[in-house]
């Protein structure tokens, strides 16, 4: 039997990093006896990280939201599941579980959202608020591997994982424009068909050709294996994502990592797994338009380098454009069939749904670019070169593509949280049908670094 609901308000926004800390210790409160919050962290700029534990059983869950700072969807998605498995003891008794839920592993990127992360939400708005650090400052991601981890969130969330040796792993990320879908690092059989009826009751489109998983095998629709990492070169690892990360760091205890995708603004055409009428045209158009894109881009960036000096932590900002910069061109040349046919990773057979992707893929980019620049000139507090309007212009001109080209349509935060959730719980119920070898709980003496503190609650 099911025990009382928390009568905590919905939430009908994204939570900020200080709403996302109040709402746990609200949780804990009414919950002593089932709900624990200690601090396993600190961020570069001194936010603590906190992990919400729900349960005490010896199978342990890791659900990890905020991984991307731009991607905030994963904190509603972990309230939400704390307020069901502290409802429902199936999950936690009944499952022998303890579900482990970090609220946000990137709170300093988060903090850099607020300027749209409350609303309204608009394209326009998002992007001109837009932040998300470059890859080498993104926590997931283990470019030296997990000996030469440097940045305090990843040392966090690899002594937790260590700690816990999860049986599974949730990273719960956020696509802007797109549709929902599932990476995951072992296969978990069934799991594409209980996304079907998820998404469809929920109106979530499914993204059948994912640009991130353009070049990996499927398990099934909208749901994705990662390939082992390797080592590669910066680019590399910015477009195919197949390099060392905390994804993969706890494989070595059995535990599944299943990487849970839930958009913001939807796009039908990314479910449409029909044959393309004119592929190469359509590459074509995607190709053209991203090299056009990137090479105004970089006109305004070289117009305005030389007036960012004073630009308080300008280097932050730059790092991504540049990233961005970079990678343009060459995946430019890698989707346009006259340059990519010969390249070393030849595009793979296309549907429709993998061409809107792309679509959706090249004005991404420009568009994080472009907001990004603005928030440069604007910390500069004058526009010597004039850039400000052609910024605007950019970025309403692309938006009008996004809504009235692509079809791309906002999806409730209350809807995203609520797929995510169920996507989840699907996972975790098959994972636990499967134990692997080496998942279980740790042994004695092993902890979390910097952790111990505020088992019972905090003050945020």
């Amino acid at each position: 039997m099911a025990r009382g609901r928390c009568v905590l308000p919905p939430l009908l926004r994204y939570p900020t990093v200080d709403e996302l800390g109040a709402r746990a210790a609200a949780l804990v409160a009414r919950h002593p006896r089932d709900a624990r919050l200690r601090r396993v962290g600190t961020s570069r700029a001194g936010t603590p990280m906190w992990l919400l534990s729900v349960g005490h059983g010896s199978r342990q869950a890791l659900v990890v939201a905020g991984p991307h700072a731009n991607e905030p969807v994963g904190g509603a998605t972990v309230l939400r599941l704390a307020e069901r498995t502290l409802a429902d003891p199936r999950l936690t008794e009944g499952a022998d579980a303890t579900w482990n839920l970090l609220l946000c592993l990137d709170p300093d990127g988060l903090r850099r959202n607020e300027g749209w992360l409350t609303g309204p939400y608009t394209l326009g708005r998002y992007f001109r608020n837009f932040f998300r650090p470059g890859f080498l400052e993104q926590p997931e991601w283990l470019p030296d591997g997990a000996a030469g981890a440097a940045l305090p969130e990843t040392r966090a969330l690899l002594d937790v994982q260590d700690e816990l040796r999860p049986f599974l792993q949730c990273s719960l990320h956020g696509v802007d424009v797109g549709g929902g879908f599932v990476e995951l690092t072992d296969d978990l059989p069934g799991l594409a068909q209980r996304l079907t009826p998820i998404a469809e009751r929920l109106g979530i489109p499914r993204e059948l050709g994912a640009y991130d998983a353009l070049y990996w095998p499927g398990l099934g629709p909208a749901v994705y294996r990662i390939p082992p990492p390797r080592r590669a070169d910066l680019a590399a690892a910015i477009t195919e994502a197949a390099v060392e990360s905390t994804w993969f760091h706890p494989h070595r205890h059995g535990t599944v990592t299943a990487v849970v995708e839930a958009p913001m603004w939807g796009v039908a055409a990314v479910s449409d797994g029909s044959p393309p009428a004119d592929r190469d045209a359509v590459l074509r158009s995607v190709s053209r338009a991203l090299r056009h894109d990137t090479g105004l881009l970089r006109q305004v960036l070289a117009r305005i380098r030389p007036h960012l000096a004073a630009v308080p932590d300008a280097a932050r900002l730059l790092a991504p454009v540049d990233d961005y910069l970079l990678v343009c061109p060459g995946l430019a040349d890698a989707w346009d069939p006259d340059t990519g046919d010969g390249a070393a990773h030849p595009l793979p057979a296309l549907s429709t749904a993998h061409l809107a992707a792309l679509r959706i893929s090249g004005r991404r980019l420009a568009l994080r670019t472009a907001g990004l620049l603005r928030q440069l000139v604007r910390g500069a507090g004058r526009d010597p070169a004039g850039a400000l309007p052609e910024l605007d212009r950019l970025i309403d001109e692309w938006c009008a593509d996004y809504r009235d080209g692509c079809g791309a349509r906002w999806i409730p935060v209350a809807r995203q949280a609520e797929y995510q959730a169920r996507v989840v719980l699907a996972a975790f119920e098959l994972a636990g049908r499967h134990p692997r070898p080496g998942s279980g709980p740790a042994e004695p003496g092993v902890g979390v670094r910097g952790g111990g503190a505020d088992a019972a609650g905090m003050t945020p």
